[in-house]
């Protein structure tokens, strides 16, 4: 039974009233073991021939989040972090969907990290999130329980910097500006994967300037040592986000 429920047996809704995400760049070696059976690492080759896989950063306002068949006014408002790996998994067609596995999500409220560990494997823990947007700047802080994962980064929403190392184009950079179109999950068990697809609206991410004052997440685990590269920041404002339920498959992609 709670296997089945951590399925993403409900299909969800919200609105981002803020959403910044840094994307760092890595050597594939280092993300590839952490990544599940089926699920591949999607990479990027730049022009200096070097190739690179992404860990999304997000810090997300989600207001209203509610079940789809609910109305706004019973959703709640979380604050939500979440560390992802860039990932690519075969559809049943052949095709490839992209998308993120999931290595780590954060919370300040226990009402979601009960519910998202009872409905799905994100891994919540709950931690102090704060944003903030004064003028062109927001700032975003997240003081972890267990200091694994502490953050402090502030944006300026009316730069538009231009793409930096490894991508050679803005164009190249945009597909690597997450959320990305699936979020992926290991069902340990059953050797599946969980496929959960994403619908949004008006999706226009705009690149931004950081200074990232405090990131320890990359000090820990298989990362200790890494030498992360951060290579975009993108944000996006009161955007209508929303899930789907997640659908089983095997390593081929086939519903199960």
């Amino acid at each position: 039974m709670l296997q089945a429920l951590r399925r993403h047996p409900l299909a969800m809704r919200t609105t981002f009233g803020h959403s910044l995400m840094l994307m760092y760049a890595f050597e594939p070696a280092l993300l590839r073991p952490m990544l599940p059976p089926g699920v591949e690492l999607d990479t990027y080759q730049a022009p200096d021939g070097g190739e690179y896989g992404f860990v999304a950063v997000g810090v997300v306002s989600a207001q209203h989040l509610r079940p789809t068949v609910l109305p706004a006014g019973w959703g709640g408002d979380f604050l939500l972090t979440g560390y992802r790996i860039v990932a690519r998994f075969p559809n049943p067609a052949g095709r490839t969907m992209r998308g993120l596995y999931i290595l780590r999500s954060d919370t300040n409220r226990r009402s979601m990290q009960v519910g998202g560990n009872l409905l799905t494997r994100y891994r919540y823990q709950l931690a102090d999130i704060r944003i903030d947007v004064v003028g062109p700047k927001l700032t975003a802080t997240v003081d972890s329980r267990d200091g694994r994962a502490d953050l402090a980064v502030v944006a300026d929403l009316e730069s538009r910097p231009s793409p930096s190392a490894p991508f050679r184009s803005a164009a190249a950079a945009r597909r690597f500006a997450g959320p990305l179109p699936y979020t992926f999950d290991y069902e340990a068990k059953t050797g599946s994967i969980v496929v959960i697809k994403a619908n949004r609206n008006r999706w226009q991410p705009h690149p931004v300037s950081v200074q990232v004052k405090r990131m320890n997440f990359f000090e820990h685990g298989g990362f200790a040592g890494s030498e992360p590269v951060l290579a975009n920041a993108f944000h996006v404002a009161d955007v209508d986000y929303g899930w789907e339920r997640g659908s089983l498959r095997g390593w081929d992609g086939s519903i199960r």
